[in-house]
This record gives C-alpha cells, structure tokens and sequence, in this order.
C-alpha cells in the first residue's frame, strides 16, 4: 500500500462554474509535488436531465456545455505533471466527452491522452423499464421519461487509473465517489473497508461544491466576512492512509478555510449524520473532528463507516409540461399599485389555466407563495421601483404561451407606464428519486484506443 498523501484538487462544483478556477489548484498541485488528481463535479439531477434532451437533439451533444474552457488551459500542464483528471462532465454522453478531450489534446499539439469512459449510470433502456416501474410503482404513471440514471460509485473509476487512465470521464457517479476512486486506486484500500473508504467519501463531500468550502457559500458581510471574494481559491484535499485529510486552498488566492467554513460544507445536504448514504460507504460524521491548523488548512478526521446499501440512489426525469414567464417594469408614483392592477389582469384574463404564480420584485418575492397570500398580506407599501414577474406552468404548449401574449398586451391595454416586457417558454421537466438494485446497474470502464 502506497503511504504518501495524496492531493485532490477540486476545479468545479456544478455545471457553469467558473471555467478559470482549474489554473490556481493545478499549479498548487505542481508545487506540492507527489500524486494528484484534479476532480470536476458538473453535475446535478436537473443537469443530467437536460443534458438528455440536448443529446436526443444532436448525438454529439449531451455533455458539459463548458467541457473546452475547463479542460483545455490545463491540460496540457496535468499531463506532464502526471496529475490525473476525473471528471462526471460526460453527462448523457460520456464517450463523446472522451472524444472531445482527445480532440482538444490533438490541437494542442500534446500526446493523445488516455482517457477511460465508465459506464452504468444509464438505466433508461427497454431491459430496465419493468425495474424501473417496481422502484417508483404508480408514481411514474404514463409519463414520458427522459433520463433514468443510478447514482455509480467510486470502483469504476478506481479501476480505470488502476489500468492507467490520464483522465476518467464518467455519467452518473456519486459526486463524493470522484474523489474516492483516486484514493482506492492509490492505497490500494479493500472496498469492504469501511472507516477508510467513509473518510475519503467526505474529504470528497467537502470537495465536491468546489468554492463552498472555501468560503464561497459561507460568506455573509458583517456577519462572516471573507477576503477575496472575488478570486476565490478552490479546495484541495490532502488524503492520507488511513483516509483523514487535511483541506486547504492555493496560496495567494481569495477566500478561507477554516474550522468554520469546513463545519458548513460538513453538514450540507447531510440528513442523518450518523448514516450518509454513499454507493461506496454509509459515512458517519457523528464522531468527526475538525481541527483549525491555520494558514487556510483544516483536519478532518474521526469519521467511521458502515457496510454500503444494496441499493444505489435512482433519478428519473420525465417530460412535465411547459413553463411560460413574463416580466413588466412599473417605476415612479403608485407604480405598486399599478404592478399589483397588472397583476391582477392577467389573472382574470387566464384564469381557468392554472395557477398564476405573481411576484413584484423588490416587494415580495422570495418569500412569495404561488397562491399569492404573501403579496397579499404586504400589500400598501408603495414601493416606486416594482418589475411584475409571472409565470404559469401547462402540459400544453399553446396555452402556456398565452401568457407571453397577454403579458405583451398589458403595453397598450394598461395599467399605465409599463415598460421592459421580457418573456419566455421552455419545456420543463419533473423529477422522481427512488432506490435501484445494485446488481441491477453493471458499471464498467472502457479504454478510449
């Protein structure tokens, strides 16, 4: 078993991060020296779903939008590095990420790189349909179901940079699971290794959203106060054997991570702490310490692991309808008055359709209800600079876009002094959790040649 620390760095935390953030962390990397993985996590639910639909419009589609401008400016210094690249931006077309990476290298003049593409994920097929109606039963009814994915683990991708893969590229893995197939693949650790394989998963949980940990989501002005902001350095973990970590950041960037910004990321989307469901492990943080080392860097360590579960997290996405949006600008005298008569319109005019969600931004609209009881309990504060936004969802297309059409009218058709009409349609899509068995998803890793 390889003893030395292994650093992860984390360059993304959702699809549409930033694309520049990869440059600091590699560079760190570099510096540190030894082995390393660089990890970007691109992907949610809502994402894997409309990757989907881009991929049924066009083949070639279907993966990260932005997969050029994060891999591209590093890849070069990764490959001569021998830091390896793991990565769920091949969405709904994992191969066609792959392609495009060995595409991106040939332009660049570097070797062909060898990238591994894993598999499984995908359980929309016809063979999976009867497993997929007895995992969510009457819930799913006739509807049209776009994605069907089950959340892969970290084994695949321990098993492709155990064949020797510069870069894994894979679908649907667990987001924690990018982090936990590097530190499989170097330690050398049993998969039944429970403790081990916990405390890996959550150096990987507090990696996973990229800049939260580093005091993105934290920061709170006058409150929590974080330096930097605006260049935010992105996390890297320093995994040793026995899976504890150490997170830090690239010097000279903005930011912070301290005992408190690592206590937060911890506890994000953690329902029970003594059991967080992982396909790799079932993780319990409920003995976890976290140790302030100073200097941007924070321990963790104490978490313990539990045999993982028969069953793997299954998302399914299903066509719902279309939303249509409209948005009126009121400014000056009564301009409340004149957004909420607006309002109030375009409910009589479509009434019969649904519920017509109403929001008056910069009076009540984060805290505004669909059924329109917040706006109406604030009523009278007479704000002079309101924009009337409306929204009404319909499984069908030609009603929704009434709404486009009567948000426009209200121009001419009053309440006086609108202005700035702005609509939109768009197809919308629903989402069903289940649980999927595990022997049902045949997760593998092919070899790009």
């Amino acid at each position: 078993m390889d003893q030395e620390v292994l650093r992860i760095g984390c360059a993304a935390g959702f699809s549409g991060d930033r694309t520049d953030a990869a440059g600091p962390v590699v560079d760190a990397l570099l510096q540190a020296g030894g082995p390393a993985a660089l990890i970007f996590e691109t992907l949610a639910e809502r994402t894997l779903a409309l990757a989907q639909v881009a991929r049924r419009a066009d083949p070639h589609r279907g993966y990260e939008p932005l997969l050029d401008e994060l891999i591209g400016p590093i890849l070069a210094r990764c490959l001569k590095g021998g830091i390896r690249i793991v990565s769920n931006m091949g969405a709904a077309n994992p191969r066609g990420a792959a392609l495009r990476i060995r595409e991106i290298a040939a332009e660049a003049g570097l070797p062909a790189p060898r990238v591994a593409v894993v598999s499984g994920d995908d359980v929309c097929g016809a063979e999976q349909r009867d497993t997929l109606h007895a995992c969510l039963g009457s819930a799913l009814g006739g509807r049209e179901i776009v994605s069907a994915n089950a959340y892969l683990g970290a084994e695949p991708i321990a098993a492709a940079l155990r064949a020797g893969a510069d870069i894994v590229i894979t679908g649907r893995v667990a987001d924690p699971s990018l982090a936990v197939g590097p530190a499989l693949a170097h330690f050398g650790w049993r998969t039944d290794d429970w403790d081990r394989i916990a405390r890996a998963t959550m150096a990987g949980h507090l990696l996973e959203c990229g800049a939260q940990v580093s005091g993105g989501y934290y920061a709170d002005p006058g409150l929590k106060d974080v330096p930097g902001l605006a260049r935010l350095g992105y996390p890297i973990a320093e995994i040793d054997a026995d899976g504890n970590c150490v997170v830090t950041k690239p010097a000279g960037t903005g930011g912070e991570v301290t005992e408190h910004t690592v206590k937060e990321q911890l506890l994000y989307e953690v329902h029970d702490p003594s059991a967080y469901l992982t396909p790799d492990v079932v993780a319990d943080i409920s003995g976890a310490s976290v140790e302030d080392l100073g200097g941007d860097r924070v321990r963790l360590a104490g978490v313990r692991g539990k045999p993982r579960t028969d069953t793997l997290k299954l998302n399914v996405c299903f066509e719902s309808g279309w939303l249509a949006e409209g948005e009126i600008s009121y400014a000056g005298a009564r301009a409340e008055g004149r957004a909420r008569l607006a309002a109030q319109v375009l409910r009589e005019r479509l009434q019969g359709l649904g519920t017509l969600r109403a929001d008056l931004i910069g009076v009540a609209s984060v805290f505004g209800d669909d059924g329109g009881e917040w706006l109406s309990a604030h009523a009278g504060a007479d704000a002079r600079d309101v924009r009337l936004r409306v929204a009404l969802r319909h499984a069908d297309r030609r009603s929704a876009e009434r709404l486009l059409r009567e948000v426009t009218a209200l121009y001419t058709c009053g309440p006086a002094g609108g202005g700035g009409v702005r609509t939109s349609l768009r197809p919308t899509l629903g989402t069903l959790s289940g649980l999927f068995p595990r022997e049902r998803a045949t997760a593998a890793f092919e070899m790009l040649e």
